[in-house]
């Protein structure tokens, strides 16, 4: 497709686009009475409106019913997390049975380390990549102290090669041939936070269940960005955090993938608790542990209820419009943004770098774009004039154009506050 950097020509493509009525159904911050430019969905998602109204029917219920809300709500509390099984499983390609929500990411993956990493005589490492999400670094270094394995010698980390941004699927594979029967889990971010990198993870999987490792996902960046087919991939276990693309409010619940042959076992190691139980029996106060059917059993706590609200409400989105329609939105505005960014560059004595892929198949909604020549000033500006971007260290912004919400025109107006940024700080 050829693109113009004109507003003209933005707004055609608004007009072309299918999902341009959503726009309307999220809350943006303002600035200068006008709606911000918003590129940090990858980072919170915006506030869709009818997730208020989600909220305000367990207030009502809990005000009216009380403790009967367990039961008696128009959603009953006690199976409030069930309604999420089959939608989640359409986002994530799996079977309703394998998806459940509960706790938080970090929580879910220790959780679900307790029962994949189980590091016995020689097989001990965790294969995962250099500078992770630190979350991720923290969580893997603490279960292999745990464990009694020095994180020196425990964790071999994947590198990118000297002057290249991303990871080379080839030496990913080499590593886990490497470490071969040593590894007892291989846990890598399944779309890099920093790049935006989507990497080979059906392939990858494969390559670890080679080696008779588990294979495990940080799904955080992926989860609602990327097409995922996590049971046919035979990926062993993933969490994700519902905070970014699926816009569910700060902190929000986490969704877990628990593989299908992993189900109905007793023996396997888990943290248990309440709500893992039998439901059918769970209120017979048995003192023996029933595990649920399906990835329920690694649940718990029961549901938080008023924090899953938001979540269910944009999930109802991501229900009605589905998968292939955003990811179709995904490529064309995500090439129209790197469009805007290389015509800009030639119009400014400046140089930006993409240093995600330009492979339309290993990128996905985000890219991260090194400023060489300019500095956090720039960054700056771009906040004070209704920019909202992200800013990492060194001199990478990461842009993120959600197709729920951002718009071809926000690409366009972006890329001449950009312009105007960099030639006023020329002056």
């Amino acid at each position: 497709m050829k693109f113009k950097n004109t507003l003209e020509y933005a707004r055609e493509l608004d007009a072309e686009d299918k999902l341009s009525s959503y726009r309307d159904q999220f809350i943006f911050p303002q600035h200068e009475g006008e709606n911000v430019i918003y590129f940090t969905g990858n980072s919170l998602g915006l506030q869709p409106k009818s997730a208020k109204k989600y909220v305000d029917e367990i207030m009502t219920d809990w005000a009216n019913l009380a403790v009967e809300g367990h039961f008696y709500a128009e959603k009953p509390w006690w199976d409030y997390h069930e309604r999420f099984s089959a939608k989640l499983a359409k986002v994530v390609g799996a079977k309703p049975a394998e998806v459940t929500v509960m706790n938080t990411l970090t929580v879910n993956l220790h959780l679900l380390m307790v029962s994949f990493y189980r590091p016995k005589g020689k097989r001990y490492k965790i294969i995962c990549e250099e500078k992770a999400f630190p979350s991720d670094q923290y969580m893997i270094s603490s279960q292999v102290r745990f464990h009694g394995y020095d994180p020196n010698e425990a964790i071999v980390e994947i590198k990118r090669r000297e002057g290249e941004n991303n990871f080379r699927t080839e030496d990913i594979l080499a590593k886990i041939k490497e470490v071969g029967e040593q590894c007892a889990l291989v846990l890598i971010g399944g779309v890099n936070y920093y790049t935006g990198q989507v990497l080979a993870m059906e392939t990858i999987t494969r390559a670890g269940h080679e080696i008779g490792a588990f294979v495990g996902w940080d799904l955080a960046h992926a989860a609602g960005n990327i097409e995922l087919n996590l049971s046919e991939w035979n990926v062993d276990f993933a969490a994700w955090c519902s905070y970014k693309y699926m816009n569910s409010g700060p902190g929000n619940a986490s969704g877990c993938f628990i593989n299908e042959k992993y189900h109905n076992q007793k023996d396997i190691p888990r943290f248990e608790g309440w709500w893992g139980h039998s439901k059918e029996r769970r209120f017979l106060m048995e003192p023996e542990f029933q595990p649920e059917n399906g990835a329920d059993a690694w649940q718990i706590s029961n549901a938080p209820v008023l924090a899953l609200a938001p979540y269910l409400a944009s999930l109802e989105m991501f229900e009605e419009v589905g998968m292939p329609a955003l990811i179709e939105k995904r490529n064309k505005i995500v090439a129209y943004l790197e469009f805007v960014l290389h015509e800009i560059d030639k119009e400014v004595d400046s140089t930006f770098e993409i240093i995600t892929p330009a492979n339309q198949e290993e990128r996905g909604t985000q890219l991260s774009v090194f400023l060489h020549g300019e500095g956090r000033e720039l960054f700056n500006y771009l906040m004070k004039n209704g920019v909202i971007t992200d800013w990492r260290e060194p001199n990478v912004i990461r842009l993120a154009p959600a197709p729920f919400y951002c718009s071809f025109e926000d690409m366009f107006h972006f890329g001449q506050i950009l312009k105007k940024g960099i030639l006023e700080k020329s002056k």
